[in-house]
This record gives structure tokens, C-alpha cells and sequence, in this order.
């Protein structure tokens, strides 16, 4: 939790590197989250999550969220639109620690085979020494 605390707290930093653990350890309780979020809009508007059609033909598509689920499907909008610019700051400060250029995010743009990629970059050690996005996280 730590490491998600300290991704929110350098929430537009682009500048400098940050280590594997921080970056994978942001993603895993960012992803916790989502899931959490998900299960909990589905106990409070279940027709959400059903197939079934209704008396009327519509689908459940159509169906009223309620007030609860309204109030919390527009919290959870908030607070996924607000996680976009940390989750973007760490993953550039992640590239950089491996000496690439925060450009290299938008390798995720090419079909089928971006996401490959910039998944082997975020995978990749840090460069060991000093690089020219500064001192290697690891040794601080």
C-alpha cells in the first residue's frame, strides 16, 4: 500500500525513475481495486450483471441503477478518471528507470503487439548505474 500511496503523492511526476517494485506494486492495488469496485457495484445493482430480459423486452442494459448504484457508479467514475495521470506518471518513471524514453508509452498504440512490448519493457531490471534520468532507485 505504501508503494500506491507514493505513486498518488508524486502524481504528475514525470521526472526520474521508478523501480519495478514500485511500479508493479502500484498496478497490483490499483487492479485490487477495480476488481473490488466492480464486486461491490454488482451486490449493490445485480441487474447489472444479469442476461436475463425483462417483462418489457428491454435488456438489463436498461435497467435503473437505483440510487445507491448511481452514487457509486459515479464515485468510481471520478476516481478511475482521477488515477489516469498517476498511472501514467509511474509508468513513464518505470521506462525511464530502464532507460527509455517516456515516449516509448505509446508503443501501446500499435494493434495486437504494443501492449507485448511496452509489458517487456516495464518487465525489464532497472539500469544498474546512474542514467540520464537520474540515480538508480535501488541504491537511495
Amino acid at each position: 500500500m505504501k508503494w500506491f500511496i507514493k505513486c498518488l503523492k508524486n502524481y504528475a511526476t514525470f521526472r526520474g525513475r521508478a523501480r519495478r517494485k514500485e511500479f508493479w506494486m502500484f498496478t497490483l492495488v490499483y487492479m485490487l481495486i477495480l476488481f473490488a469496485s466492480v464486486l461491490l457495484l454488482s451486490l449493490v445493482s445485480p441487474e447489472l450483471l444479469s442476461d436475463d430480459q425483462t417483462a418489457y423486452g428491454t435488456s438489463s442494459t436498461d435497467a435503473d441503477l437505483g440510487i445507491g448504484g448511481g452514487i457509486l457508479t459515479f464515485l468510481l467514475t471520478i476516481f478511475y478518471i482521477s488515477m489516469i495521470l498517476p498511472s501514467l506518471a509511474v509508468t513513464v518513471r518505470r521506462l525511464h528507470d530502464t532507460g527509455k524514453s517516456g515516449w516509448w508509452y505509446f508503443i501501446i498504440f500499435i494493434p495486437f503487439v504494443g501492449w507485448i512490448i511496452l509489458t517487456i519493457f516495464l518487465i525489464l531490471d532497472s539500469e544498474p548505474n546512474e542514467n540520464k534520468y537520474g540515480p538508480n532507485p535501488k541504491l537511495e
